[in-house]
């Protein structure tokens, strides 16, 4: 498949302010913002996934974005599903002569569209996912890390759901050594510019917590309730993790206000952390990360952006 404008990409833990930067940016350069959060397709699920949708307006002017909003929710959605449905946008965005902006924190679909990188071929196993159920994360991890394959340098373990995924294609690929598995050399591998935003830890700490007593305000609790209301079963939502996770297990009394909060607000300071493990892992497997300081006006990193994806878009153009 031939690529012609190459990706800029917006990358950050959660409440590092991607959102807001990038749709400032797609307004800027006529621009349109891919989505690469892998619960922001979900419709209905707005607070607790952080989609702030409001931040699509600037200057009075209507940011387009895309894989947003396009799976109901309660259903399955995949690294292979999204590199699908961001092939579909790019070839139409592209034939538009719009900035494809790409904005997430969701390390393991920015790396498929990187590096080409799918599992489906891989089923699932109905009996070991049972056994690998009932481990702690920490079994869990030694466990992976006791087994060996191609696959373990792609591996994304940043969640637990994720971890027991890794274990059942490790484990399938240690048990048909044969099995020709495509890690994704059918999907198409893009060029990108990459920026990374990464505020100081005690920084990203405080806007997370004050984050999440916003959004308990908002009506995060509400939002749960009402998808629960609508019949979708609370395993699927457990399934979600983070906020709906543990405000699930709330509304269904397992866990006090109190707790609930606690928890959430732990869980989510250690999922940015995951996250910005994942990021590094991408330097080191050879992606550049241009990291923008945190201190920076915003108009310096929005010029910054701009003329750094003009050079690098020119570079491509002239090498070939």
């Amino acid at each position: 498949m031939s690529i012609e404008a190459p990706l800029l990409i917006i990358l950050g833990p959660t409440a590092s302010g991607k959102t807001r930067l990038a749709t400032r940016v797609a307004h800027a350069i006529g621009g349109e913002v891919f989505s690469a959060d892998s619960r922001q397709v979900y419709r209905q699920m707005d607070i607790g996934t952080g989609k702030d949708l409001a931040e699509y307006v600037v200057d009075g002017m209507p940011v387009p974005y895309h894989l947003i909003n396009i799976r109901d929710a309660g259903e399955k959605y995949n690294v292979n599903d999204f590199q699908h449905d961001f092939a579909a946008v790019y070839q139409q965005v592209n034939s538009d002569g719009r900035v494809p902006v790409v904005c997430g924190g969701t390390g393991f679909y920015l790396y498929a569209l990187l590096k080409g990188h799918a599992n489906d071929t891989v089923p699932v196993n109905e009996q070991l996912r049972p056994e690998l159920e009932s481990l702690s994360t920490d079994q869990l991890l030694a466990r992976f890390h006791a087994t060996d394959s191609a696959y373990h340098a792609l591996a994304d373990i940043s969640t637990r759901k994720r971890l027991i995924r890794a274990l059942e294609i490790a484990t399938f690929l240690h048990d048909h050594p044969d099995a020709e598995v495509g890690f994704g050399s059918e999907s198409p591998v893009y060029q990108a510019d990459i920026f990374g935003l990464a505020p100081p830890v005690e920084v990203r700490r405080q806007r997370i917590s004050d984050r999440l007593a916003a959004r308990l305000k908002q009506g995060l609790i509400e939002e749960v309730q009402s998808l629960l209301s609508q019949g979708i079963n609370a395993d699927s939502l457990i399934y979600y993790g983070l906020e709906y996770k543990y405000i699930t297990l709330h509304l269904i009394g397992q866990l006090s206000f109190d707790e609930m909060h606690a928890r959430l607000e732990t869980e989510i300071h250690r999922f940015a952390k995951r996250q910005m493990t994942f990021f590094r892992k991408m330097e080191k497997d050879g992606l550049t990360i241009n990291w923008i300081p945190d201190e920076w006006p915003e108009a310096e990193k929005i010029a910054y952006i701009i003329r750094h994806y003009g050079e690098f878009k020119s570079g491509l153009a002239g090498s070939m």
